[in-house]
């Protein structure tokens, strides 16, 4: 950075601040940013439209500032990493003090001795009496090593995963993630021995929702797949994020556990979203009922560094041989000390600051407050979620009809007000939030008031 844009770095109310839009979004500079961005990128990873995205240039606390100086809102969390809120000192400081030290090891040959240290942290975080992990990059390769743990565990390669789901793109992950978008164009290329079970919807199939899909997982885990593959793995969401902050009915994820468990397959939570307090306790599984054999961490498991995990009891993770020289699973980054000293700083945290117990609390707010704005607006078909996983539900009139695009349109209006949100669900019909936890009072009222605004804008 320049030392004239070093001068004009927001002051210290970033992070608390209310949204400042000074120009109108995208700005000159995003826009001459987006330009260049076009020359060197795949045009398939970035959406660059006439009136998005943003570049962001800070962030801190529930605040993001863009090139153009305009200071957003932050209710995504960065896509739910955020969760402690951007550029959190604690996690600063851990890997400030980690950078000083060792910038990289040789995870699997040598490895950085915080990485021992992080794996013992995290171990007292999770539900078994001896755990052991494999620490990855990225969401993806952690539910990538669950399904190979199933498999190597129960001797059966099937997976049985739900509609709506989202495990990740890389072609393992791919092929137990639900949306025809992702997968169609590689069907070809992804394991076959894949069935899905509708995930309960009681906003369309009432009380019975739950009883439906159970009677399809029952008939799946006797029969197989379609091609006949037995089952050993079942992966599930605790919470279905991209699909738009979906919840189960009570009841739902323990019958599952439990039917799971009756025939002989491992079930895997796959966490990497609801994970690490985001719905309120350090795993969602806990609130939900859901009794996972394997667990899959990630996004605000690193406090903004890329890390993420697979962990399970002694007993399972050790169906792994053991390395003699060369490791089955493994990459280049694994253990990478930055990453652990951010994992640790984000443990300490969370413990410092009841994290768990401010989410559920924020939670409960924001649904409330969410749910008595819009209340009786047309179009607006359920507010849920579960800690500071939410989503609103937007549908055609006073219908169930998923209202196409309409949480595209809400949270362009929202960015143009000086609030980020995202769009979710298949249809693009569902606003998710997943903000950070130190969101103040006047950053809350602000955040609903531009939501309503903005829902009854697309609306009408």
């Amino acid at each position: 950075m320049t030392p004239d844009r070093a001068a004009a770095r927001s002051p210290d109310t970033l992070g608390r601040a209310l949204p400042s839009v000074r120009v109108a979004p995208p700005g000159p500079a995003s826009r001459r940013l987006a330009q260049r961005l076009r020359g060197v990128e795949s045009r398939n990873v970035t959406y660059l439209g006439d009136r998005w995205p943003v570049f962001w240039e800070e962030a801190r606390g529930a605040n993001v500032r863009d090139v153009d100086g305009n200071v957003f809102l932050d209710l995504t969390g960065a896509f739910g990493v955020a969760l402690l809120g951007h550029r959190h000192p604690g996690v600063v400081a851990a890997v400030a003090e980690q950078s000083d030290l060792l910038i990289h090891g040789m995870g699997d040959v040598h490895p950085p001795a915080l990485k021992v240290s992080y794996l013992e942290r995290l171990a007292e975080r999770l539900p078994w009496t001896e755990s052991r992990t494999v620490l990855a990059n990225s969401g993806s390769e952690a539910v990538e090593i669950a399904l190979k743990t199933g498999q190597l565990v129960t001797g059966r390669p099937g997976i049985l995963a739900f509609e709506g789901s989202y495990h990740g793109l890389t072609l393992g992950a791919l092929a137990a993630t639900d949306r025809e978008l992702f997968r169609g164009p590689f069907r070809e290329r992804l394991y076959p021995g894949v069935a899905f079970a509708p995930f309960p919807d009681p906003l369309r199939d009432g009380a019975e929702a739950a009883d439906r899909s159970l009677v399809e997982v029952e008939r799946i885990l006797a029969e197989g797949t379609e091609d006949g593959t037995p089952v050993g793995t079942v992966v599930v969401e605790p919470v279905q994020g991209r699909a738009g902050a979906r919840v189960a009915p009570s009841g739902f994820m323990a019958r599952l556990s439990r039917m799971a468990k009756e025939a002989g397959a491992l079930v895997v939570a796959d966490e990497v979203f609801t994970g690490v307090g985001r719905c309120g306790e350090f795993l969602a599984s806990t609130r939900v009922g859901l009794d996972p054999d394997l667990v899959c961490l990630g996004k605000a498991l690193g406090g903004g560094f890329p890390l993420s995990a697979c962990c399970g009891p002694a007993p399972l993770m050790d169906r792994w041989p053991e390395s003699r020289g060369e490791a089955q699973h493994t990459s280049t980054f694994l253990g990478h000390p930055a990453s652990c000293a951010a994992g640790l700083g984000v443990l300490e945290v969370m413990e410092m600051e009841s994290t768990t117990a401010r989410v559920r609390i924020l939670g409960g707010r924001l649904v409330r407050e969410l749910r008595g704005r819009l209340a009786g607006l047309p179009g607006v078909a359920e507010v849920r979620g579960l800690g500071l996983l939410l989503g609103v539900e937007l549908v055609e009139g006073d219908g169930m009809e998923p209202a196409a695009g309409r949480a595209v349109q809400v949270a362009q209006a929202a960015l143009e007000l000086g609030v980020l949100v995202l769009p979710a669900g298949r249809h693009g019909h569902v606003v998710e939030l997943s903000p950070p936890v130190d969101l103040t009072d006047q950053q809350i009222e602000c955040g609903v008031d531009t939501l309503e605004q903005a829902i009854r804008g697309a609306s009408s």
